[in-house]
């Protein structure tokens, strides 16, 4: 314990250390975050003010974006502030919270992002028992089970990290507090340590990218005897869902299912799963999807009768 409180405070060396490539950056990154508040918070209201609450398949969007929204916040106004700062610290405790809330709402998304699936291949596969098989209750289970999935893994990367000891230096070589590179900061062995964070947080998304890949290729191979209208209209709804999985868990397994080291290109497959994923989601769950289009128009029309009424 003694050891540990030699730090009181982390340096984040962040995305560059250029004055101009970091102005070029913030810019960026508010535009991108100011797009992800925008974009989640209409697809919330848009299902929330419409009868697509009553589907489970949009339930579970609606909450996918909220997942979205608290994950990016955990990292990108830090990130953002940090780019115009002089010098980037985060406090010891600030460090542990954001590791903390980070990996929560991040195993929350993996983990609805199965049970959105799961939605997908009852929907297709056992369509006659869709209503009875996704019930309000068994949606509200799934979403419980996810948040309680998300804290068991980011209580465990927690506790990974805040029992080790940091003598110093202090530099993150990241934007944000990580468990790889804060094992890089420990002043002890960190092999076992990071043998158990590539089970935690590698397994965990391996188990649950095989588990989608399975559920998929069932649906394909149902889909197989479906006409070519129906098949066109199943397809559709899975292709959305298929591009935010890979978009999110490519980057995710290049950092976390290899060897408990960093490597610079961490920084840039971390912004994918950090700020470029939550500001594409709501573009690909909208741009090919009619009955959110229609929400959407339906709830500017709303706003419209209310300004005309004001």
């Amino acid at each position: 314990m003694e050891n540990r409180n030699n730090i009181t405070e982390f340096i984040l060396l962040g995305l560059s250390q250029k004055k101009e490539i970091e102005i070029l950056c913030f810019l960026l990154f508010l535009l991108c975050y100011t797009a992800i508040l925008i974009g989640n918070l209409l697809v919330m209201i848009s299902i929330t003010s419409s009868q697509l609450r009553k589907q489970p398949m949009y339930f579970f969007l609606s909450y996918l974006s909220l997942s979205d929204l608290c994950y990016t916040s955990t990292v990108t106004p830090k990130l953002i502030t940090d780019l115009l700062a002089a010098k980037k610290t985060i406090s010891y405790n600030g460090c542990m919270t954001q590791l903390f809330t980070m990996h929560f709402f991040g195993g929350i998304e993996v983990f609805l992002l199965a049970g959105m699936a799961y939605d997908r291949y009852v929907a297709i596969c056992k369509p006659l028992r869709y209503t009875l098989i996704m019930t309000r209750q068994k949606c509200v289970a799934v979403i419980a089970a996810a948040c309680a999935g998300g804290f068991l893994h980011s209580f465990g990367q927690f506790l990974l990290a805040i029992f080790l000891p940091y003598c110093g230096p202090n530099e993150i070589d990241h934007y944000f507090c990580d468990v790889y590179p804060l094992l890089k900061l420990a002043c002890t062995d960190t092999t076992r340590i990071g043998l158990l964070v590539v089970a935690n947080s590698g397994l965990m998304g391996l188990v649950t990218f095989v588990v989608l890949l399975i559920s998929y290729a069932v649906i394909l191979y149902t889909v197989r005897s479906y006409s070519v209208e129906n098949r066109r209209k199943a397809l559709s709804t899975c292709s959305s869902h298929i591009t935010v999985v890979v978009l999110f868990f490519a980057p995710l397994f290049f950092i976390y299912i290899r060897p408990a080291t960093t490597l610079p290109e961490d920084k840039v497959f971390a912004l994918f799963y950090t700020i470029i994923v939550p500001m594409l989601n709501p573009l690909i769950y909208t741009l090919r999807n009619s009955e959110m289009k229609n929400a959407m128009k339906k709830l500017r029309g709303h706003i419209a009768v209310r300004e005309e009424m004001n």
